[in-house]
Parts: C-alpha cells; sequence; structure tokens
C-alpha cells in the first residue's frame, strides 16, 4: 500500500513550500527538504544524513548529493524531495538504494517518464521519478519508502563556474526563495535533519589559489591547503537544517595574464568534437570619473517581506557612501510603482537625513508588478549623464505586464545600464536574463548566506568602470557549429566570457575577440589547436547541450522561436545527452524494467564515460587549459580584486541584494568622499 504524496499545482507543476529564513536570523526556514502533503494522514518521511560531494576543477564542478529517508509510519509511502534548482545545473545521475538493490535513472520525454513510474509504483515496484518545475526546483519522487524503513537517493549534476574579477563562487542551493504560493497551500515541509549533514569539496585549478572562504559556516569549515592550486575543505553539523545555502569563495592569486582556456572532448574522429572556451580578457578599462545618476528600483511584494529591512539599510548605507555630484531616484513597486523621490536629488547628507525615515518605514505587500517598477524607473532620464538602473527583487512578476518579450523591449530601447540583484533561490533567473540582456546590463544571484565582503569586491569595478562594448568572439580556421552567439554584447570589467560549440575536426585555429572601448574599435587575437581527439572532459557534452537548451528557451521568451519549434528541439537535446529539462524527466527502474519496457539504457552508458575520466583525473593536478601561450591574446593582466581583511572561512553575517548595491559603490565613494572633504574645507 502506497501512499500517494504528491499533487500538481495550477501551473503544471509542484515546487518548494513558500517560506524565506529571515535575514535576521529570527524566523523559522524552510528550505531543501521532504514535502508531505497537508492532512496527508501520514507523518512525513524523516530527513536522515544528508551529504554533498563538490568537485571544482577549472571551468566546471560536479555535484553529488547523497539523502536518506526514513519513513517512520506502519504503511508504505511515496518520499518526495524538493531540491532549489541551480542555474545552469545539468542533472544527470539519479540512484535509489532501497536495502540491498539498486536502481538508476534514464532521461525520457515527461509524459513518457511520469507514466513509466506510476506504473511500476502502482505495482509496488521500487521507482524514481526526477523533474524540474520551472526555474524553481528539481523534485525527485521515491517509492516506496517501506514501513519503518529507510531509502537512499543519490543524484549528480553539472554546472560551469566562472571566474569574476580573480574570484571563484560556487553555491550549493539549499533555502528556499518563497516565491510559490500554490506550493505553500498544498505542502508541508521537513528539512531538518535527524543526523549529519556534511561536505566534501574539492578545489582544483591550474593557477594558484590564494584563499578560500566558507561564508556562514564558520569552525564548521576545515580549509586544508594541498597544493598552490588544489584546496579540500570538509564541513560536518549534527542535527542540522537544510535551510542555509553553502557558498565558497575562492580567489585566485594577484597578477595572472588575460588568456584564453579550453576544454574539448572527441574520443574519436567518426563524430564531432564538444568544447568548452573561457576567455579572460585582460584589457585596460578605465574608471568612470564625474557625476553618474542611479535609480534604485526596489521590489517590495509579499515575497520580499523578510529581506526589505536589511535591503533598506543597504540602500541607506549605499547613499551615504555617494557623492555630492551624483545623483539618485528611488523607484519601489509592489501590485503598482511609486517614486519615493519625485525627481532627481543630489547625493548629499542633508538628502539622505531627510530620506531615511521614510525609507525605514517601507513594508512588504501585495503582488509583483515589475515592469511598471522598471518602466518608472526609466523615466527621466538625462542623455548628458552616465546612468544605471540599480534593480533588486526576485522577478516573479505575476501582475501587470508578465510578458518576457516586453521586458526585452523595454530595456533595449532605453540607453542605460540595468544592474539585476536577483535575491534567494527559486528567482526568476529566465527572464532576469532576458531582461538585462536587452540593456547590456548584468544580473547576479544573491544568496542568503553570501559574504557580503565577497559580492562587494565582485560588483564594484562593474559599476565604476568603463565596459567593452558590441563584444564579438570568431574563431576561424576550424568548423565551429551550434556554438554560443557570437554577437556577446557588453563585458564588464573582470568579467568572463564563457562559449560552448561544437567542432568538425582539429586543426590549427584563429580565436579573434572584437570589442569598442572608449569610441575606439579594437580586435585581440590569438592562434592555437583544437585536438583531433580529446577524452578528459565527457562531462563538457552535458553542459554544451544545456547551453543550447538555455538558448533555445532564451529565444523563445523573446518571440524569437515559436513553442512548438523549441519545445522539440529540447527534448531532442535533453534525451540524446540525458538531462532533465521541464521537458523531459529522468525516470529510476531496476534493470529488468528498462528492458521489459524497451527503454534504451544511454544514461547508462553516458555515466560509465563520465566516472571512466573522473576515476583518471582523480589522482592528478588540474590540467593546464590555457591555449595561448604561444601567442598570447591579451598584454594586460586580468583584473583582479585585494582580499577582505580577516580571510578564512569565519561566520559572516547574512547578506541581502542592496548591501551588494552599497559595496558596489564603495571604490568610488572612497575617492569621492576625498573630494567632498576637500570642498568643506
Amino acid at each position: 500500500m502506497t501512499d500517494r504524496l504528491r499533487r500538481r499545482s495550477s501551473r503544471g507543476s509542484v515546487a518548494a513550500l513558500v517560506a524565506v529564513l529571515s535575514l535576521a536570523g529570527s524566523a523559522a526556514a524552510d528550505a531543501a527538504g521532504s514535502l508531505t502533503p497537508k492532512g496527508s494522514g501520514h507523518g512525513p518521511a524523516e530527513l536522515r544524513d544528508h551529504h554533498v560531494t563538490i568537485v571544482i576543477n577549472n571551468g566546471f564542478a560536479k555535484t553529488e548529493v547523497e539523502q536518506t529517508f526514513f519513513n517512520p509510519n506502519d504503511v508504505d509511502i511515496e518520499a518526495v524531495y524538493a531540491f532549489p534548482l541551480p542555474k545552469s545545473a545539468s542533472l544527470s545521475e539519479l540512484t535509489i538504494f532501497a536495502g540491498e538493490r539498486e536502481i538508476h535513472g534514464e532521461v525520457l520525454e515527461r509524459q513518457h517518464a511520469v507514466a513509466a513510474y506510476q506504473d511500476e509504483r502502482s505495482h509496488g515496484n521500487d521507482a524514481g521519478l526526477s523533474t524540474q518545475n520551472g526555474y524553481q526546483t528539481f523534485e525527485f519522487a521515491v517509492s516506496p519508502v517501506r514501513a519503518r524503513e529507510q531509502v537512499r537517493i543519490r543524484f549528480v549534476y553539472y554546472q560551469p563556474v566562472s571566474i569574476d574579477a580573480g574570484i571563484g563562487r560556487y553555491v550549493y542551493p539549499l533555502e528556499d526563495g518563497g516565491t510559490d504560493e500554490a506550493a505553500a497551500s498544498f505542502w508541508t515541509r521537513t528539512e531538518q535533519l535527524n543526523g549529519r549533514f556534511s561536505a566534501d569539496i574539492e578545489l582544483k585549478s591550474a593557477w594558484p589559489i590564494a584563499d578560500v572562504r566558507v561564508p556562514a559556516f564558520g569552525a564548521d569549515a576545515a580549509v586544508e591547503v594541498l597544493g598552490d592550486g588544489h584546496h579540500r575543505v570538509r564541513i560536518a553539523r549534527e542535527d542540522a537544517s537544510l535551510a542555509q545555502d553553502l557558498v565558497v569563495y575562492y580567489r585566485l592569486a594577484d597578477n595572472l595574464p588575460g588568456r584564453v582556456e579550453l576544454l574539448t572532448y572527441r574520443p574519436d574522429t567518426k563524430r564531432p568534437g564538444t568544447f568548452m572556451m573561457v576567455v579572460t580578457p585582460g584589457t585596460d578599462l578605465q574608471p568612470i570619473t564625474g557625476g553618474a545618476d542611479y535609480v534604485f528600483v526596489l521590489d517590495l511584494s509579499g515575497s520580499m517581506d523578510a529581506k526589505v529591512q536589511t535591503m533598506v539599510r543597504g540602500v541607506i548605507a549605499a547613499l551615504e557612501q555617494m557623492s555630492p555630484d551624483d545623483r539618485f531616484r528611488i523607484v519601489t513597486f509592489d501590485s503598482r510603482a511609486r517614486q519615493l523621490t519625485p525627481d532627481w536629488v543630489a547625493a548629499t547628507s542633508d538628502t539622505v537625513a531627510r530620506l531615511t525615515p521614510q525609507l525605514e518605514q517601507l513594508r512588504a505587500n501585495g503582488s509583483t508588478n515589475l515592469y511598471e517598477g522598471l518602466e518608472l524607473g526609466l523615466r527621466q532620464l538625462d542623455d548628458d549623464r552616465a546612468t544605471s538602473i540599480l534593480l533588486v527583487t526576485d522577478a516573479v512578476a505575476n501582475t501587470g505586464v508578465v510578458d518576457p518579450k516586453a521586458f526585452h523591449e523595454l530595456t533595449r530601447t532605453h540607453d542605460v545600464r540595468v544592474f539585476s540583484f536577483l535575491m534567494g533561490n527559486n528567482a526568476n533567473w529566465p527572464l532576469m536574463q532576458t531582461l538585462t540582456q536587452g540593456s547590456g546590463g548584468f544580473w547576479t544571484a544573491v544568496s542568503n548566506a553570501d559574504d557580503v565582503v565577497g559580492q562587494l569586491l565582485l560588483a564594484r569595478s562593474k559599476i565604476t568602470y568603463e565596459a567593452m562594448h558590441d563584444v564579438a568572439l570568431r574563431i576561424r580556421g576550424v568548423e565551429t557549429f551550434d556554438t554560443t552567439d557570437e554577437a556577446i554584447g557588453k563585458v564588464y570589467r573582470g568579467q568572463q566570457i564563457v562559449a560552448f560549440g561544437r567542432y568538425d575536426k582539429g586543426g590549427p585555429a584563429s580565436v579573434e575577440l572584437q570589442a569598442r572601448m572608449t569610441g575606439t574599435d579594437r580586435t585581440y587575437r590569438t592562434t592555437f589547436d583544437f585536438p583531433e581527439t580529446s577524452t578528459d572532459h565527457p562531462e563538457i557534452e552535458r553542459l554544451w547541450a544545456l547551453n543550447r537548451i538555455e538558448s533555445i528557451q532564451a529565444r523563445q521568451l523573446i518571440g524569437d522561436l515559436p513553442p512548438t519549434e523549441a519545445r522539440e528541439a529540447v527534448v531532442a537535446l535533453a534525451v540524446e545527452y540525458q538531462l532533465v529539462t521541464e521537458e523531459t524527466a529522468m525516470v529510476a527502474l531496476a534493470d529488468e524494467a528498462f528492458e521489459r519496457r524497451g527503454i534504451d539504457r544511454r544514461n547508462q552508458r553516458r555515466v560509465a564515460t563520465e566516472q571512466q575520466a573522473q576515476a583518471a583525473r582523480a589522482g592528478q593536478a588540474a590540467p593546464v587549459t590555457r591555449v595561448d601561450q604561444g601567442s598570447p591574446m591579451f598584454q594586460h593582466q586580468a583584473p583582479s580584486v585585494s582580499p577582505p581583511s580577516g580571510g578564512g572561512s569565519g561566520a559572516i553575517d547574512p547578506l541581502t541584494g542592496v548591501l551588494v548595491i552599497g559595496s558596489g559603490l564603495w571604490g568610488l565613494a572612497e575617492r569621492r568622499r576625498r573630494t567632498r572633504a576637500a570642498q568643506e574645507r
């Protein structure tokens, strides 16, 4: 007998329970955990040990999660586990351990996978199912969990990891973002472990690592230095809660060159190769001088409730650091938008003092009319002054205009940079990506466990330095196809360019990066060889396929691709390369069940290849993947940041997006405070 612990939400999928961790740490939180329908009549599945193994090796990370469930009931149940969806994560393995039995997952078109799972479950057979619910969560169902027994699930995902101004950042998301009211009305969640939370993080880099930080885990994080580019971090907590993100920062050594790095996979010459190219520009971008205009567009909708007061404190801190030559406006929005400042005001100490009480009285309520807030923020712009929109939101637009194409058009028609700080897991990053691409700005996700100093250092140079415009990356000499869009747009100081693609055969290639800087067109060139064969990184195929899928979905969002055509392309890629998407799902069955159903074991073969390569790499140092040593593309060093004082992995106060914004102005403010002091004298 199995208790059905699952129901579709009104949007056709179920996401995590809606509740957020108070940024002050005083409110209860919901996070990654088991889900139980309210009023189900049975006790929830208990969470036992939760272990995560993370390997960050140059350009990408492998995350392996093992979670144990115990059924405290006297009847068999189905366990459902929700996990916040990491950005650009390719979920590639699902294994269920039930007693002595072990079953593995294969990706099928979603309806076929769900049907197979439901049929096996109805016959009392061991089965598992993994689905993706929009941009919010991965959801895992396991059936049956026998009465008074436990079952263990294991899942693996890959994701690219880039370096920003010499800082690498990896987030293992656990905290729920509080953006799905339909789920909150149905599910109750258990995130408390009756056992141990542990993490084993191995960090390998071909470049020397100067520092590693694990904010918010304090003394529970033990950092071990194994070599210049090889660190290990171990974390263990007893009876912990899955309510706090694990964020790892690592800083590379200073004075590293601008460079081009290449990872490839081509096991034989009979089929195309796949590549991941990472370009770290070494350019002499100049600081922005003189007064500038800043528009703060702040989300006050209900899902931001626990974050508003810290957001307000960050805005006040940012305003206090600005120069009298700067001007600002403040726009807030919930179900409608309004201006807190009727016009541009100078960032004087008197102005900030008058506005502070109004800011401190702001409260969250209502729905999210993001379009109206952004539209109001884009009014009254002065073409003679550099202007930045500083948008803080979870981007869950549900009132007014919600069509992503409209957001893209709105920002594309204004000559202004939109810098977006996306708060919390489960936030609508596809919409934010569409919005910022239209303006040539950038967005960054902000975890509540982030290090405020780390995000400060990453954000400030993008706002206070010029950018590379009209950037395009072109490869000649080697026939490439299905690549990341050549026309990249803007690249900000410290940003890397990560490009995926395929190539027909190896040989010498010429790579050009074209850009416009301070009104001058510049071209950076290098030459190197694409290998005929390469077997070290088979995981690159999944990352390339997911990059293609995200590109297809982005085109659909802005209306460049019909939904039917987009869906067909996504399903074809996801099934071929075994990726869980909204259109596909991974079903775990016994070997005999796969055989009985005639399901091809594509993932079994792909996983075997990946595990063989990983075993070969395990005892090796991180490979040197730079390919432009003989013909350097850049003459300048790559931008980097100075380490924060204190360093290490000590406990860091929780962070919100606007603290990052305030921090982003910090470098400029230091210089301008000296100017203000001189004026006052």
